[in-house]
């Protein structure tokens, strides 16, 4: 069963598919130790893991290299945040065919004009290309994958450009005419109404998808009550490892000894059996034996 398979079979099977966000390997296997459904290769905390803005900066190939790193590291699908698909039409046809061949289980493309901005930040314009050229986009992405499971996630910037619930939904029927498995609706509001406004007024046949980054105190039983299929919990991993990585620095830094900090941080024994070290002796001493049955070690 390839990943894209597993996480259509996934959501056919649960009410609400939870995924979380990871920057890299250790972050992504980190989500899967947790028990989460799938991984969210998130554009904003790979930038930030290059000290870079969520501004279309990195290219596919660093995007992809991340991602690759993550499929690797755990037995989870992956979901790549693709931002506007690097282009248009033949870059998104380019970027199917290579995060389909990495054995990403789906990608998600959004409707924003390139260089796109982060949807939250303050002062910065939010502008949408014509819904036409997003459509072409969807069909692209549709007509080069070769795996039909290959899971493809129209995003729609509607709400977060301050054109309203009429226009979200209009593009959200265009772009499931277009071939998009799901829709992903976004909003920076500090509550999810119109997010529910969205959702309690989709006819669609295909899910929806939201990242209440800002609206946090909405719970899993909301979404599931109004037609959320997908959450995705996309920079609290970036967030808490900034936060517990500056918070502990800072007080190394002032320390006498390490000590003082010690329980603080993971053991060495959480990280090798992060790194599965302990299979690694395992493996070592059974070739040791296989070795000296062979005669080679006496």
């Amino acid at each position: 069963m390839t990943k894209a398979e597993e996480l259509r079979k996934t959501l056919e099977t649960k009410p609400l598919l939870k995924v979380a966000g990871a920057f890299d390997a250790m972050s992504a296997k980190l989500v899967e130790i947790s028990g989460f459904d799938a991984v969210w290769a998130g554009s904003f905390a790979i930038s930030a893991t290059h000290a870079l803005p969520d501004a279309s900066i990195l290219t596919m190939t660093e995007f992809l290299q991340a991602a690759k790193s993550m499929v690797d590291s755990c037995q989870i699908p992956i979901i790549a945040d693709c931002d506007t698909g690097f282009g248009g039409p033949t870059n998104v046809v380019h970027l199917v065919k290579q995060y389909e061949k990495a054995d990403v289980a789906g990608i998600s493309i959004e409707d924003k004009t390139f260089p796109k901005q982060n949807s939250f930040l303050e002062n910065t314009k939010q502008e949408l290309i014509d819904e036409k050229d997003f459509v072409s986009k969807i069909l692209a992405a549709k007509n080069s994958r070769k795996d039909p499971n290959f899971f493809i996630v129209a995003r729609t910037e509607a709400l977060i450009a301050g054109l309203g619930i009429d226009e979200a939904i209009k593009r959200a029927r265009a772009y499931e005419n277009a071939g998009a498995d799901a829709i992903l609706i976004h909003s920076k509001k500090n509550s999810p109404d119109e997010i529910f406004e969205f959702s309690d007024s989709w006819k669609g046949n295909i899910p929806l998808v939201v990242v209440p980054t800002s609206y946090g105190s909405v719970t899993n039983d909301e979404l599931i009550a109004h037609k959320i299929k997908i959450v995705i919990f996309a920079n609290q991993t970036l967030r808490i490892a900034h936060s517990s990585m500056s918070r502990l620095l800072k007080k190394l830094n002032a320390a006498q000894s390490l000590d003082e900090v010690d329980e603080e941080m993971s053991s060495m024994e959480e990280i090798f059996n992060l790194q599965k070290m302990f299979e690694l002796n395992s493996q070592e001493k059974d070739i040791e034996e296989k070795l000296k049955k062979l005669g080679y070690i006496s």
